[in-house]
């Protein structure tokens, strides 16, 4: 890991933090919040001068929002780089293998069966959607392609996706008043984080986290291709197969307390390898960097473009994501034609 992309990416990281704490519907005080963030270091004591209202507004709103909005962007362009890496193929993104339209469908079948508002049980029941799905894909795509072949596991990854995509739309319509809190999700956002689901799926994070970080090498060497691979001493089924299986699951960590928030995995692990080159390991820790702060700033353009309102934060990453979609497909037909 070279020192300068580090660096800088750490930097923008902590920037973002810091606007996406002091930035919001209430008007808190610049030093006072600095003063209330160093007081919380061990052993440190400072008098923030906040009242008990704005330091609840800045301890249970904002701080778990912006930690949330972190770990989500984080996670998705992780499993992005990860499953670009498995696949070879710049255009892959976490939603590839079910597990978007696997949590759709969890969330919304609470949504429509438990009355009231569920606490928790919509992200658990997302988290447990999202494992489903890529588990059904990988089933149907290891048992047609009987262990060999990355592009029939994503053909069946688009075969569940589409299955399930079709059992969200019929669950919609046996509750057709629910549908505004079921797009609510769906579009995305972390409005609602607190300490618990932050504790919730910090430790699914951390265990996803450290496997893909620690696979870098291995995916530069299934880079070569995987005849190359096995001659220098690698499985590349048993590689591929555990960073799948840690990329679905920050996967499902993120679209359990997010909801449906696209794009991230695309854009970020792509400007990375543009800056930094295309080792992956350099793009797997500069994309979690690069995603936690990505999606801060997203946030922060949510929740104040259009105050005191607040846009989904789904809709934001598509504005963005979209043309930059479109530019990777365009880049990618020159390198072909060329």
């Amino acid at each position: 890991m070279r020192v300068l992309p580090l660096g800088v990416a750490l930097g923008l990281l902590a920037a973002s933090l810091l606007a996406g704490v002091l930035v919001g519907a209430a008007d808190l005080p610049v030093a006072g919040v600095v003063k209330a963030l160093v007081d919380r270091v061990p052993f440190v004591h400072v008098d923030s001068g906040l009242s008990t209202v704005e330091t609840n507004v800045l301890f249970e709103l904002r701080v778990p929002r912006v930690l949330m909005a972190a770990l989500v962007g984080g996670l998705l362009a992780l499993a992005g780089a990860g499953y670009q890496g498995v696949f070879r193929n710049p255009l892959a993104d976490p939603y590839l293998l079910g597990a978007a339209a696997g949590a759709g469908v969890g969330a919304t079948l609470v949504i429509v069966v438990m009355p009231g508002n569920p606490e928790y049980g919509v992200p658990l029941a997302a988290f447990a959607g999202a494992v489903l799905g890529v588990v059904m894909a990988y089933v149907l795509g290891h048992t047609a392609a009987q262990g060999n072949g990355a592009a029939t596991l994503v053909l069946a990854g688009v075969a569940v996706s589409s299955f399930l995509a079709a059992v969200q739309t019929f669950l919609q319509q046996m509750k057709a008043e629910e549908l505004q809190r079921i797009f609510s999700w769906i579009l995305g956002g972390v409005g609602s984080a607190d300490w618990h689901q932050l504790a919730l799926v910090g430790p699914y994070a951390l265990v996803s986290t450290v496997v893909l970080l620690v696979h870098g090498r291995l995916l530069d060497v299934l880079s070569v291709g995987d005849e190359e691979a096995a001659s220098l001493g690698l499985s590349a089924p048993r590689v591929r197969l555990t960073v799948l299986v840690a990329a679905s699951l920050a996967t499902a960590c993120a679209v359990a307390v997010s909801g449906l928030i696209g794009f991230v995995g695309i854009v970020v692990p792509h400007a990375v390898r543009r800056l930094a080159g295309g080792s992956y390991r350099v793009v797997l820790p500069l994309s979690l960097l690069g995603g936690a702060a990505f999606l801060e700033v997203t946030d922060l353009v949510a929740r104040t473009v259009i105050a005191p309102g607040e846009l989904p934060l789904g809709v934001v990453t598509a504005f963005v994501g979209g043309p930059f979609f479109v530019a990777v497909l365009r880049a990618s037909r020159r390198q072909v034609e060329a």
